[in-house]
């Protein structure tokens, strides 16, 4: 498409948009106040006599989306007094001004729910709901709306932090090129303070298991168990499920054990069992003594099978379909157990418990509800394995079958697991030995 503006008009454009970028960066600067910035910052009375110096600012962080300044922490000689915000004036970026002569300076006692942005929050490990990532907050930003001071943005950029080591004069003037909104901030409790969340930012609920499963192998100790504390237990295990195996290890280890048992409990069964491999046999029985006995029987029942075996990677959890019941029946089978768990596809037995088919969620979308089981059950026929068939075996079935899953069965055709094409490529990235893949032409020598 030919450019129909003239070259110097282009470049006017260019020069205009640099100019509003840099009159919308002036603008968010100077309605900013840098809470590093302040830190032993003078704080004068209405006659502009030295008070104290700034120590830390006060917020509470359990109202609504933007912590509200409750108060500053000032310095007297050797005391440490509160002053609250009703009686400050104007908070300047360098220094403090009080509406009166005389203010009521008392000695400072934090109170259930507030927070010390200086001593609590920068340097601190901080959540970016919004860009699901760990951040550290190398400063944090002030505005005054309405009549209240409110906390609205988090610096984290190297600049803001270089910035604190400058002279006062300099340290004071924000930096906002890398300013996230508050509003999309999931803070932490500090060890030692009593202030925790009333209930997780609402941005953690939309996010995947995985983007949980990154941003808890990013944590620090304490915050990434107040970050779980966080999920409920079914949500929790399912970000276990996407953690690198070496960081699940040390989570596992760090946090309670009867907290460790109900997690590793509600994981996949073949997830729980990868698990419990990568623990002593110390910590392996103690986590099991902690589960309910069913579970534990069936772990431990999973654990006996070697790894690199179908048994070793395969679920136990299975939905079984008899021939006499319906697709009414299955669905109501697949709508229940959805509530713990996906359901990929359900097997259809016979009298003797043995496998005929294995039936897709399309098999049930496709057909009448009170269509029998018996009338939908037919060629093709499921791919099976044994439970003690190594992994080439496995993958070899999976390609010929050309399914998402194999049911493994035992000596007499039964079902006792399933096997995802997931977990084999789990199992194959898990593995460090050089591997030709099925459909790959042998080489010269082999």
């Amino acid at each position: 498409m030919p450019d129909l503006l003239p070259s110097e008009d282009r470049d006017g454009r260019r020069r205009r948009f640099r100019s509003r970028g840099m009159l919308v960066r002036q603008s968010v600067n100077s309605s900013l106040v840098s809470v590093a910035g302040l830190i032993r910052a003078p704080v004068r009375d209405l006659e502009s006599h030295d008070v104290g110096r700034l120590v830390d600012v006060v917020v509470r962080w359990d109202r609504g989306i933007y912590p509200q300044v409750s108060g500053l922490v000032i310095r007297i000689g050797s005391r440490r007094a509160f002053v609250h915000v009703a009686d400050v004036s104007n908070m300047g970026r360098r220094v403090v001004q009080l509406g009166s002569t005389r203010v009521d300076l008392k000695d400072f006692v934090r109170r259930p729910g507030e927070q010390l942005l200086r001593h609590d929050v920068i340097d601190h490990q901080l959540l970016d709901v919004d860009g699901a990532r760990v951040v550290r907050a190398a400063d944090l930003y002030v505005a005054h709306v309405g009549s209240r001071y409110w906390v609205v943005g988090v610096d984290v950029s190297f600049v803001s932090f270089l910035r604190r080591l400058l002279p006062a004069r300099m340290s004071s003037r924000p930096t906002a090129e890398r300013v996230l909104d508050f509003a999309s901030i999931q803070p932490f409790g500090r060890p030692g303070t009593p202030v925790k969340l009333r209930k997780p930012h609402r941005g953690l609920e939309q996010l995947r298991p995985a983007d949980l499963a990154d941003l808890l192998e990013d944590l620090g100790r304490p915050e990434r168990r107040e970050l779980l504390s966080l999920l409920p237990p079914e949500n929790a295990a399912d970000v276990l499920e996407e953690m690198e195996p070496r960081h699940l290890h040390l989570l596992l280890r760090d946090v309670p054990i009867d907290q460790a048992a109900v997690l590793v409990a509600m994981m996949e069964p073949d997830e729980a069992v990868d698990a419990l491999r990568d623990l002593s046999e110390e910590e392996r029985l103690s986590l099991l003594a902690q589960m309910p006995g069913a579970r534990a029987a069936e772990l431990r029942g999973l654990l006996t099978f070697p790894e690199g075996v179908a048994g070793g990677i395969m679920t136990t959890r299975i939905v079984v379909l008899t021939m006499n019941e319906t697709i009414r029946d299955a669905r109501e089978k697949v709508r229940a157990r959805r509530q713990e768990e996906d359901v990929d596809a359900l097997v259809v037995i016979d009298g003797e418990g043995r496998l005929i088919d294995d039936l897709s969620l399309m098999d049930l979308l496709d057909n009448d509800p009170d269509t029998p089981i018996a009338a939908v059950v037919g060629p093709p026929y499921p791919g099976t394995v044994l439970p003690d068939a190594d992994l080439d075996d496995v993958v070899e079935q999976l390609i010929g079958n050309r399914g998402a899953s194999l049911v493994v069965v035992d000596s007499e055709h039964r079902p006792i697991g399933r096997i995802l094409a997931d977990d084999v490529v789990d199992a194959l990235v898990s593995t460090d030995v050089q591997r030709r893949w099925p459909w790959q032409p042998k080489g010269p020598g082999g």
